[in-house]
This record gives C-alpha cells, sequence and structure tokens, in this order.
C-alpha cells in the first residue's frame, strides 16, 4: 500500500473535473448583435460573431446542411483566475479572460462527425463564467433566432450540453420551448445550484471538520481578502489530497486533523474519508477504483480485504477533491451573486443521511463502533461547528434559474452512473419528473375517454441513457493497484467517447424530426454499437442528497 502515493497526481487530474429551468408565453430576447464574421474552408462555413450581451458565438455550417442545427452549451468554467502555483492539471495558471471564446461541441471528433453528416453546429462562451445559467439562458435564446436569419434552410434545432451547459439545456426547453425541436442534456446538473452547493458544501465541510479545521469554505469575505480565502483554501485541499494516501496506507491520521486526529486516532482515517464522501453523496466508485476488485485469487482474503474496505476509500479519494474544489469555487462564486452564505448544514441529519450506506460499507466504514464514534464527533458543535446560511441570500440564489422538470419537447438524458461532479442523481431527479408528468397525462387521457369516448395514448418524450463503467477494472501490480492510464468510461466528469456523443447526437436528431422519442430495435442497435450505453428502465440513480431530504 505504501505506492498509493502515486494518486496525488491524479487527484490533481480531477480538480478540473470541477470545471464545474411550462409551456407559457414568454418574451424572447431581443437581438443586437454584432455582425458576424464567415469564412468558407472546405466546404465548411463558419462564422464569428458576438451577441447583444457581448457573449462570443461560433457557427459551423457545411455545403451539404440538412436542415437540423445542433446548439451547444459549454459546462463550468471557473469565474476567477486561478494562480499559477497551482499545478497547471488544478487550473494553475488560468486566466478567465483566455476562457471567454466559443464552444460549438464537446469535442473537435465530435464536431466533425457531425459537420460531415450534414448538421450545422452553433455555440457561445457566454458573457460571464462562473455559476451563469441566467446569461447562458438568455445568450441561447438569442442565438437560435440568430442562426435562423441566417440559414433561413434550417428546419430543426437541437439544444444539448454538458454539466452546467445540460442545466442551460433543460432551462431552454422550458423557458423556450417553440425554440427548440429537441434537446439532450449530457452529465447534467440539474434541478437547482442550491443542489450543487449542497454536495459540494458537503465534501467540504467534510474535509474540514476531518482533516484541516483551517479551512475557511463559506462566508468568503468581500473584495480581495474573500478572493486570497478561497485560493487559500484549494491550496488546503490539494495539501488534504497529497497526505492522504500515505495515511491511508499507514493507518495514521494527518498532521492537520487536529481535534478529529486525537478523538478517532484508533479509526482509520480512511473511514472518515469514506464517510465524508457518503455523507455528501459522492461515488464509490472512481478512474481507477471499482470497488469491486482485489489483487490476487478471488477467494483469497486480501481480494475481499482490498475489495470491501480499502477500494471504496480510494475511489472517494480519487473524487472528494474534485467536489470540494467546487465546493470553493462555486460557493465563492454564488455567494458573490447573493450576496452573503448560501449553504447551510446547521439542521442537517447526516447519521440519517447515510442508513443505507452505512450497512453496505460497513467494513469499509470500519464497523458500527467506528460509525458511532465518527458520527458523534460530527454531532459535537464544538468540534465540528456547523454553517448558517444568510436567509436574503438564501433567497437571491433561489431567485436564480432552476428548473421545474417540465419535459415540453423530446428529451434525452446522458448520466454516468460514477460521474463524481455532477452524479447520476441529477438525471434520475429530471426522470422522476418526466414520469410524473407522464402519469398524469395518462390519467387526463382516460377522463377524455371517459366523456368522449376517444383515447388517445400518451407518449413519453423522456429517455434516459445510463453510461456505466465495466464491472470490474481496477488493475494491479503485485498487490499495488495501478493509478495510471486513463480514467475508465463511466466515471470522473463528462468522459464520454465520440461514438456515445453521436449516439445521442443521432438519437436527438430523430427525436427533433419526428417529435417522439425514438424506439424500437433501432434505437438499441444506436445504443449497442456506441458501447458502454444502456437504456434499462429498471434502472434507479440514488438522488442527490437535498433531494432525498426536501
Amino acid at each position: 500500500m505504501s505506492k498509493l502515493t502515486s494518486t496525488k497526481s491524479r487527484v490533481f487530474s480531477l480538480i478540473a473535473a470541477a470545471s464545474l429551468v411550462s409551456m407559457t408565453l414568454v418574451s424572447i430576447p431581443s437581438a443586437h448583435a454584432a455582425d458576424a464574421v464567415c469564412a468558407t474552408v472546405h466546404y465548411v462555413e463558419t462564422c464569428n460573431g458576438a451577441t447583444s450581451d457581448g457573449a462570443k458565438y461560433q457557427s459551423m455550417v457545411p455545403a451539404n446542411f440538412n436542415g437540423t442545427v445542433f446548439l451547444y452549451s459549454h459546462g463550468y468554467r471557473y469565474p476567477v483566475d486561478i494562480p499559477a502555483s497551482f499545478p497547471a492539471a488544478a487550473g494553475g495558471g488560468y486566466k478567465v479572460a483566455n476562457y471567454m471564446f466559443a464552444q460549438v461541441g464537446p469535442s473537435a471528433a465530435v464536431v466533425g462527425s457531425l459537420l460531415a453528416k450534414g448538421y450545422g453546429v452553433v455555440g457561445s462562451g457566454f458573457s460571464v463564467q462562473g455559476w451563469n445559467a441566467d446569461k447562458g439562458l438568455a445568450t441561447d435564446a438569442e442565438l437560435i433566432p440568430l442562426f435562423k436569419a441566417k440559414y433561413t434552410k434550417t428546419t430543426k434545432v437541437v439544444a444539448w450540453g454538458e454539466s452546467l451547459g445540460g442545466f442551460i439545456t433543460q432551462a431552454l426547453a422550458e423557458k423556450y420551448p417553440t425554440l427548440v425541436d429537441a434537446v439532450a442534456p449530457m452529465c447534467m446538473a440539474a434541478g437547482s445550484v442550491e443542489a450543487e452547493l449542497t454536495m459540494a458544501g458537503d465534501a467540504l465541510w467534510g474535509l474540514k471538520t476531518f482533516f484541516d479545521p483551517s479551512i475557511v469554505g463559506h462566508s468568503y469575505k468581500a473584495g480581495l481578502a474573500g478572493y486570497a480565502e478561497a485560493m487559500g483554501d484549494i491550496a488546503k485541499i490539494l495539501t488534504i489530497a497529497s497526505k492522504i494516501p500515505a495515511a491511508v496506507a499507514t493507518d495514521k491520521w494527518l498532521d492537520t486533523s487536529g481535534a478529529a486526529g486525537v478523538a478517532l486516532a484508533a479509526i482509520p482515517p480512511r473511514s472518515a474519508l469514506l464517510l465524508v464522501g457518503l455523507m455528501s453523496g459522492v461515488p464509490t466508485q472512481s478512474a481507477h477504483f471499482d470497488s469491486t476488485t482485489g489483487p490476487g485469487p478471488v477467494d483469497s482474503a486480501d481480494y475481499s480485504k482490498f475489495a470491501l474496505a480499502a477500494s471504496p476509500a480510494l475511489a472517494t479519494l480519487e473524487n472528494i477533491a474534485g467536489a470540494a474544489i467546487l465546493g470553493v469555487l462555486a460557493t465563492y462564486d454564488v455567494e458573490l451573486q447573493a450576496g452573503g452564505t448560501v449553504f447551510d448544514n446547521s439542521k442537517t441529519d447526516y447519521a440519517s443521511r447515510i442508513t443505507n450506506e452505512a450497512a453496505s460499507f460497513n467494513l469499509a466504514l470500519s464497523g458500527n463502533s467506528a460509525i458511532k464514534g465518527m458520527m458523534g464527533f460530527l454531532a459535537t458543535a464544538s468540534v465540528a461547528p456547523r454553517w448558517t446560511a444568510d436567509a436574503a441570500s438564501v433567497a437571491k440564489m433561489r431567485a436564480l434559474v432552476s428548473h421545474t422538470g417540465t419535459i415540453n419537447v423530446p428529451t434525452i438524458g446522458l448520466a454516468a452512473t460514477a460521474d463524481a461532479t455532477t452524479p447520476a442523481g441529477n438525471l434520475q431527479w429530471l426522470a422522476d419528473r418526466a414520469a410524473e408528468q407522464l402519469a398524469a397525462s395518462k390519467v387526463a387521457a382516460q377522463a377524455e375517454y371517459v366523456k368522449t369516448g376517444t383515447f388517445v395514448s400518451p407518449k413519453s418524450k423522456f429517455l434516459a441513457i445510463w453510461n456505466a463503467p465495466a464491472a470490474s477494472y481496477t488493475k494491479f501490480s503485485g498487490a499495488t493497484p495501478i493509478t495510471s492510464g486513463p480514467a475508465a468510461n463511466g466515471t470522473t466528469h463528462c468522459n464520454y467517447t465520440t461514438a456515445q456523443y453521436m449516439a445521442v447526437a443521432v438519437l436527438a436528431a430523430q427525436a427533433a424530426t419526428t417529435g417522439a422519442i425514438p424506439v424500437g430495435g433501432g434505437v438499441k442497435t444506436i445504443i449497442r454499437k456506441a458501447g458502454g450505453l444502456a437504456i434499462d428502465p429498471n434502472f434507479r440513480a440514488p438522488l442527490l442528497k437535498f433531494y432525498n431530504e426536501q
């Protein structure tokens, strides 16, 4: 286990994953955009311009344009500069001014594949970064008529996006349903920013309480002082992440743990780490740890001990840093927008929250006595003080764009079951709203049948596609897990293949054309050929902890 310190570099790479709203008549923002500059190369016309709020946008349209355009919304980009002193993979040297560029698709390969099929693409960089759903929604609503005005042969619009871009995509379909024909939110945040901040805040508070009480974590000061606090917190989380692997190997608490390291000295720190992950909702499968595989023969004690005790904690280690960094940046960001503290765990019952997990991961948590001891520590105000939000700031946060969950147009969602930044529970929340809507439609159809004698069976407009990692993917060199190499598909954040993106795109284009979710053998063939995807009506992802408590 001594070689587990090699996990440090992978933890740094996870930080980048923190990169990380009724069919009602509404007014669409009027467009006063800057004239676009266009050029044609290799039969593709590329135009660059700016919307009325200054957001840079780009469109690409092939000579054989088939009439369908894909509007892409990018994910969370940091709202502030990140010092060059941080590791490059952790965002070191990031400048907001350099990240205002337009983005028209998930990757160059996906964009190329769409253009080759005759689709147009368009997207922007938005006018501000950070949690910018309100701005993003307005920009997207302006871009669509701009695109249609130039390309009058446009017949269908598919909106899609990832992470925060998935949030914006769903918001667009809810507020401006007449602008889009189908949507595909991928690895999405769903419902409200509060749901994501609850997950991130719980992770950050847990790391502070168990591993470094000097972390600020909330209620950041105004101006440069608050920025310095936030950057200082990131530095502390990086330090924790670099030290925890050795603590996992030696069962010795960090020198920064303070009261926790003394009171819980008899409990392995890996159990506290896993507890933080479980109570915040961080997945227990990660880039290199599947939580099911151990070294050596399957029937050996070493295999079982690693698979049941060590692997979940090590997976949490690979995942937790990104969630905590998101907690710092997103909390700092939204506090600036709302004017004060927005995360509140003063009444959170963490013991009740992890009831099911405590049974499933009993060995990894070191048994009932250890669980009781850790929960007792968390319930002691003198050593684990809770955070209380400012009511006025929370009200401002809740006034930001949020989702109703209404499905107005065919919607195809994609989520990875081990996404550590926007867990699959986000898509499950939307799936639940879609199911409720379909059930209500069936009741209304039955009532209409009783009244008129005519029955029209309602059709679902929602399809959830799940991207799950392989059952077993952890590799070993002897007894030491190998943590180098690419992350397993279905883990980390928005970690999809070009084939998987294109499967979603093809299905969304079909849905836009027909006005209905594709069904039948053709859909199964598309999903099968993409690899790593499944449509399973019996699968249910755990909701974010925020929704479990509503």
